[in-house]
């Protein structure tokens, strides 16, 4: 089965995901794209399905969920870096986390949901630093449980996961204006961008899959 994060913030049920699923069409937000048929292994939500949502009390772990974007590229790990490479059937993907903040009253308003993002093996979260005046996405040994209960939302954490359609973005809460990307080339670090639409696709498909 799969999930996806409605616009109320809530995570609700759609279709079947699995290796030997067929694929579905994604189209990205950004015009101009044509669509493409996810890896395999994904097969994309219906458009307008309705399911009993997840509370956000309810949620006492966090959802996997698998990545791929319009270049039919999926994230790996290599040592600390997600690195963004073409899908094929001998590519693993990193299996990724997400959980949404208990706390989106304090954020910004119609940006989308405030979520945490990490990966599972090993256990790390992404987050977003000032390094010489500039933000980088990277990676930290982190329990994301442990970002959920803080008492108030941790920003370096956390992304706005904004949905269009079937393609997702993520905007880093700490640096408005900042959106994870990935280069149109493959084979390329996972980062965080302002050059929309330009040499780094912002546009994902993004599918959370029954844990």
């Amino acid at each position: 089965m799969a999930h996806d994060i409605g616009a109320d913030g809530r995570i609700h049920t759609s279709g079947d995901v699995g290796r030997g699923s067929g694929p579905g069409p994604f189209m990205p937000a950004s015009s101009g794209h044509p669509a493409f048929s996810a890896p395999s292994y994904v097969q994309s939500l219906p458009p307008k399905a309705i399911h009993p949502p997840v509370e956000h009390e309810a949620m006492d772990c966090p959802r996997p969920a698998v990545v791929s974007d319009w270049n039919q590229q999926v994230w790996i790990l290599q040592g600390q870096t997600l690195v963004a490479v073409p899908w094929s059937n001998s590519v693993v993907p990193v299996t990724v986390t997400i959980i949404p903040c208990k706390y989106p009253e304090f954020l910004e308003k119609d940006k989308g949901i405030p979520i945490y993002l990490g990966i599972k093996q090993p256990e790390m979260c992404l987050y977003c630093e000032d390094i010489g005046g500039k933000p980088k996405l990277q990676l930290k040994e982190q329990n994301i449980m442990d970002l959920y209960h803080q008492t108030e939302p941790v920003k370096p954490f956390l992304f706005y996961h904004d949905q269009k359609g079937r393609a997702s973005s993520f905007e880093s809460v700490a640096f408005p204006g900042w959106f994870i990307g990935s280069c149109s080339n493959g084979s390329c670090p996972v980062i965080i961008t302002q050059e929309l639409g330009k040499i780094y696709t912002t546009d994902f498909g993004f599918t959370v899959l029954q844990a």
